[in-house]
C-alpha cells in the first residue's frame, strides 16, 4: 500500500491542554488509538479530566451514548514519556503557541518516531509550518492541522502546507481530518495566522483598542457585535475563550512577519497577559468566571 492510501489508526498527540485535549477525544471517538504526552503528571491529570468531563457532558446533552464513552477512554493511553510515540502513524503537537517549544518538540518527536511514513502535525494557530518542518529529517512529512475550539463542537480545520510538505502528505491529512473525524477542511498557504486568524486577530485587536480607548464597554463592544452583526459571541468574549495569550501570541508572529499595525498587540492585552488574566481559563480576563 502506497503511503498516500495508508490510513491511520495509531495516533499520538503531544499536549492535553483546552486544544490538546480536545484533539485526543475526537480522534478516539473515532476510534483511532492515542497516545497523550504532557509535560508532568500534574498537567497529565488536569488534561485526563479535561476529556472525561467533556464526553460526560456529550452523553448527558445526548450526543454520545454511555458505552461509546467508556470505549473513548479506553483508547486513550495518557503518559508522560515521549518515546510512547514511537509507533505512531500521525503524531499531532498541541502545545503552548511558542515557536522555541514548538521546534523542540518536532525535533524530539521526528526522532522517536519509527514509522518512515508517518505524518507530524502542528495545531499552530500562526507559526509557519516551515519552521516547524525545517527540524526535522522529514520536512515533507510536516503539516499543519489547526483544529479550533472547542475542537469536538466546532467543525473547521485548516490544513496548512508549507513549500516542502508532500502532495501525499497533503492528502493523507485531509482524508484523515474530513473521512475520519468528519470535519470541514479549507486549505492555507504557509504564512503566519493562516485564513482564519489572519482575519479574526485584527478583529479582536480592533476591539481591545476600542475597550483600552475609553470608546465603549466590554459589553457594548460584544452585543454590537452578537445583535448588530449576528455573531454568535462577541470579540472580548472569544478572546477570553480562545484564550489572551494565545491572542498575543497570534498577534505576535503575524506583526513579525508583516508588520503591520493592525496586528500589533495593544498594551492593555500585554499587561493583562502579564497578569495572568488570560480569560475562560485562568477564571478571569475580560470577563470573570469564577
Amino acid at each position: 500500500m502506497s503511503p498516500s492510501n495508508r490510513t491511520f489508526e495509531r495516533a499520538g498527540v503531544v499536549g492535553c491542554g483546552l486544544m490538546g485535549a480536545g484533539i485526543a477525544e475526537v480522534v478516539a471517538r473515532a476510534g483511532l488509538d492515542v497516545v497523550v504526552c504532557e509535560a508532568d503528571e500534574p498537567a497529565l491529570a488536569v488534561g485526563r479530566r479535561r476529556i472525561e468531563q467533556s464526553l460526560a457532558r456529550a452523553v448527558s446533552a445526548g450526543k454520545l451514548e454511555g458505552a461509546r464513552r467508556e470505549e473513548a477512554l479506553a483508547r486513550i493511553l495518557f503518559t508522560t514519556d515521549l518515546d510512547a510515540l514511537a509507533d505512531r502513524q500521525i503524531v499531532m503537537e498541541a502545545v503552548i503557541e511558542d515557536e522555541t517549544i514548538k521546534t523542540d518538540v518536532f525535533r524530539q518527536v521526528d526522532k522517536i518516531v519509527v514509522d518512515p511514513a508517518a505524518v507530524l502535525a502542528s495545531n499552530t494557530s500562526s507559526i509557519p509550518i516551515m519552521k516547524l518542518a525545517m527540524v526535522t529529517a522529514r520536512p515533507e512529512q510536516v503539516v499543519g492541522l489547526h483544529f479550533f475550539n472547542p475542537v469536538p463542537v466546532l467543525r473547521l480545520v485548516e490544513i496548512i502546507t508549507s513549500l516542502l510538505t508532500s502532495p501525499e502528505t497533503a492528502e493523507r491529512a485531509r482524508s484523515f481530518a474530513t473521512d475520519r473525524l468528519g470535519k470541514r477542511v479549507i486549505a492555507s498557504p504557509d504564512r503566519a495566522g493562516f485564513v482564519v486568524n489572519a482575519l479574526l486577530i485584527p478583529y479582536i485587536l480592533s476591539a481591545v483598542r476600542m475597550l483600552e480607548s475609553g470608546f465603549a464597554t466590554a459589553d457594548d463592544i460584544d452585543t454590537g457585535m452578537v445583535e448588530g452583526c449576528a455573531h454568535p459571541m462577541g470579540p472580548l468574549r472569544l478572546a477570553d475563550l480562545i484564550g489572551l495569550d494565545t491572542t498575543q501570541a497570534v498577534a505576535e508572529s503575524l506583526y513579525d512577519e508583516f508588520k503591520e499595525p493592525l496586528y500589533a498587540a495593544p498594551p492593555l492585552l500585554n499587561r493583562m497577559v502579564d497578569a495572568g488574566l488570560l480569560g475562560r481559563k485562568a477564571g478571569q480576563g475580560f470577563y470573570s468566571y469564577k
